[in-house]
């Protein structure tokens, strides 16, 4: 796209999940109990978009750290198999790749984390000068005031050093904080993603279309991920809406970050908003069919074809 090395440049979080379904309770002490499923799969929210776009035919690099064991190899692997340069992915000698256990259940889900080389993040690692090669970056990992000044001085270099387009995933900000300097970084960021809650608690208005509407008067476009509701979209005073595709859930991990794969890639091949939204939906809604953030995530044909049948347009 417009002669760049590469679509998207994506820098931020990989893991490894390994998720355990099933688990009603846990062990007792010096107890042991046996599963019927033990899965392993790449996690990571910026890794799950990473790897959503390139299986969507785009060529997305991406940025980031593993540590030299099982798991990184595993990374490096699903990588290259779904058309990702891990040119920029460093391992590190003094650090393991990060691990997320995740037991699961039909009502409810618990974690255990590593984070590893996930501790390491930080905007500031970001070579503005590899961005150049990009025709999008998608940006994560903001932390309201503990990083907001470098994310603001970040996507400001962005903006007037390279000709990227940009997208930001807010995240869900567990201090409660919600920083209302948030709205200093919407003048430099082209999609923003927010899901229904995060965007009334950022905008401290009652409704996500309220909120939807405030931001855009800030930043180019707007997204709002409403879950069973579909999502919606505002850009200057135009709403754009689009409902969810019914499926069967057995893993909702990654959801968000699928649906955000699934609009950049409409984005950046050029179809409208509405039919962007549709793209971010029906990716959302695969994801969650199959165990893992990204097993269920279709190739390009696959979204066509599924977007196509429940529009009743086949």
């Amino acid at each position: 796209m417009n002669g760049k090395k590469w679509d998207v440049y994506v820098y931020g979080d990989v893991n490894i999940d390994i998720v355990i379904p099933g688990v009603e309770k846990f062990p007792e002490p010096g107890q042991e109990d046996e599963v019927d499923v033990m899965e392993t799969f790449v996690g990571g929210g910026a890794a799950l978009f990473t790897l959503g776009v390139g299986k969507l035919g785009l060529h997305p690099v991406f940025q980031g750290e593993i540590g030299d064991d099982c798991y990184g190899e595993l990374i490096r692997k699903k990588f290259r198999e779904s058309n990702v340069d891990d040119s920029l992915l460093k391992t590190s000698d003094t650090e393991k790749t990060g691990i997320s256990l995740s037991f699961t259940n039909e009502r409810d889900r618990s974690f255990l984390t590593y984070r590893g080389t996930n501790e390491k993040i930080c905007i500031e690692a970001v070579d503005v000068e590899q961005v150049k090669n990009a025709s999008h970056i998608h940006v994560t990992g903001y932390a309201g005031s503990v990083n907001h000044d470098s994310y603001a001085k970040f996507l400001k270099r962005v903006k007037e050093e390279t000709n990227a387009t940009v997208s930001f995933d807010v995240g869900w900000d567990s201090t409660g904080e919600w920083n209302p300097d948030i709205y200093q970084l919407f003048p430099y960021i082209d999609v923003l993603f927010m899901n229904e809650t995060e965007s009334v608690h950022y905008s401290r208005t009652e409704t996500a279309l309220e909120a939807a509407r405030d931001f855009a008067k800030h930043c180019g476009l707007v997204v709002i991920k409403l879950g069973k509701q579909g999502s919606m979209a505002v850009k200057g005073e135009e709403l754009y809406e689009a409902a969810s595709y019914k499926v069967d859930a057995i893993d909702t991990t990654g959801a968000g970050d699928s649906f955000n794969a699934g609009f950049i890639y409409g984005f950046l091949r050029g179809k409208s908003v509405t039919d962007c939204l549709k793209c971010g939906n029906g990716c959302g809604a695969l994801s969650v069919t199959a165990l893992g953030g990204n097993t269920g995530f279709p190739v390009e044909e696959e979204l066509t074809n599924f977007i196509l049948k429940r529009d009743g347009k086949n």
